[in-house]
This record gives C-alpha cells, sequence and structure tokens, in this order.
C-alpha cells in the first residue's frame, strides 16, 4: 500500500458557481471567494489493483496517521485476508520514521502473528515515487478543480464520492520510466559533469599559463 496524506485541502465558496467553457468562451471561475475550512485527507492506493481508500482528518499528526492504520488499512487487509501488508512510505514527519515500525510490532494483531507489516521507506527527497502521489494529482485535476464549495462536508462528499468512481475502473499503475532509461541519464549526467569540470580545470590552467607570460614579459 503506497500511503500518504494531502493536506489543507481548502473548500472555497466563489461568489458566483464556476461557467463552464463555450464556443469562443474559455471556462471562468470567480476571483473572490470566501473560505469555508480546509481538511486533510489521508489515502492509501493498493499497488496490486490500484484501489484508492481514504478517511480525512482535521489535523494530520503521527496519531492521526495511527488511527488511519487502524481504521482503514488493518480492516481492508483482514478483509482481503491478507497476512502481510507492505507499507510504502515517504519520510514525512506525520509518519514518525522513528517511532512507526515499533508501534506497528506492538499492535494486538501483529502480537498475535495474525498479521505482518513491512515499511518500505522512500529516500528523502523522493515521494514523487510514491503512486498515491499520482491518484492525488488526478484527484486534484479532476475534481478539485475548479474549487467550487459550499462546506467543508459538500468538499468531504466530493472527494468521497470520486472515491467510490474512481475504484469502478481501477487499475494498477505500472511505471513506463524503466530502470534502464534512468542509468542512462545519470550516465549522461555523470559525463556531463566529467566534461564541464574538465573544461573549468583547463581554463584554470590556460589562465595561470597566460598570467605566467605576462610577468616574464614585465620582467
Amino acid at each position: 500500500m503506497c500511503l500518504d496524506e494531502k493536506t489543507s485541502i481548502q473548500a472555497r465558496q466563489g461568489q458566483e458557481p464556476p461557467r463552464p467553457a463555450q464556443v469562443g468562451s474559455p471556462s471562468l471561475q470567480e476571483s473572490r471567494y470566501q473560505r469555508r475550512g480546509a481538511l486533510n485527507l489521508f489515502a492509501a492506493l493498493s499497488v496490486a489493483d490500484g484501489k484508492v481508500a481514504g478517511v480525512f482528518r482535521d489535523r494530520k499528526r503521527f496519531v492521526d496517521f495511527q488511527s488511519t492504520i487502524q481504521e482503514m488499512i488493518i480492516p481492508e487487509a483482514l478483509g482481503r485476508g491478507v497476512h502481510t501488508v507492505e507499507l510504502i512510505l515517504d519520510n514525512g514527519t506525520t509518519h514518525a520514521p522513528k517511532q512507526l515500525e515499533r508501534w506497528l510490532a506492538h499492535l494486538p494483531l501483529v502480537q498475535q502473528g495474525k498479521l505482518t507489516f513491512h515499511v518500505l521507506w522512500l529516500p528523502t527527497n523522493a515521494s514523487w515515487l510514491d503512486q498515491i502521489e499520482i491518484w492525488f494529482s488526478i484527484l486534484q485535476r479532476q475534481r478539485l478543480q475548479p474549487n467550487h464549495f459550499e462546506s467543508l462536508q459538500a468538499l468531504e462528499q466530493a472527494i468521497a464520492d470520486f472515491l467510490v468512481y474512481y475504484n469502478q475502473d481501477a487499475k494498477a499503475i505500472k511505471w513506463t520510466y524503466t530502470i534502464e532509461k534512468l542509468e542512462k541519464k545519470l550516465e549522461e549526467r555523470k559525463r556531463q559533469q566529467a566534461e564541464s569540470t574538465y573544461e573549468l580545470i583547463q581554463a584554470k590552467k590556460d589562465q595561470e599559463a597566460s598570467l605566467k607570460q605576462q610577468n616574464l614579459a614585465a620582467a
């Protein structure tokens, strides 16, 4: 499961509803609006089938992350008859990297041998590798824009409805960027850096030689 949170999703109510695009005219959204509150969405994407589950929280603390695992991840795992859950996470403070694995190990179901958790930490500054981020982008483009919600409850219901709609035809996400492509790009970057370093060293040598000649000529 790729698990993360989309934080501070605002409910904004424009002074007028958005106007859809028409022939010769783009869609229009009122620039003046009133804030109706904000919420945090904790969501998990199943790598196996692409389905997404989510819960809403007022805050984004470690305790909120813990309750998300207890209320959403564990029931989903038990419902699927899964014994081992692999969590793919970035190093965000909400996930409490120094505490999470210790806390998971002390869960009653884990102590009883009914469930096992493996945590796969993504490299620092590489949260884009988390597939749930792809889904957050889909949610943002397909449902949260334009942002016009009369209340926080309306925003929450819209996201909940989108989850149901999306899961009807959900499919596993397949990476198109291969390891081979990455290695080729890294090799090209190393070559460019080496050439740049060589050029800098050569330019410095040429400058030193030029200064030496000038000093000899002056003497």
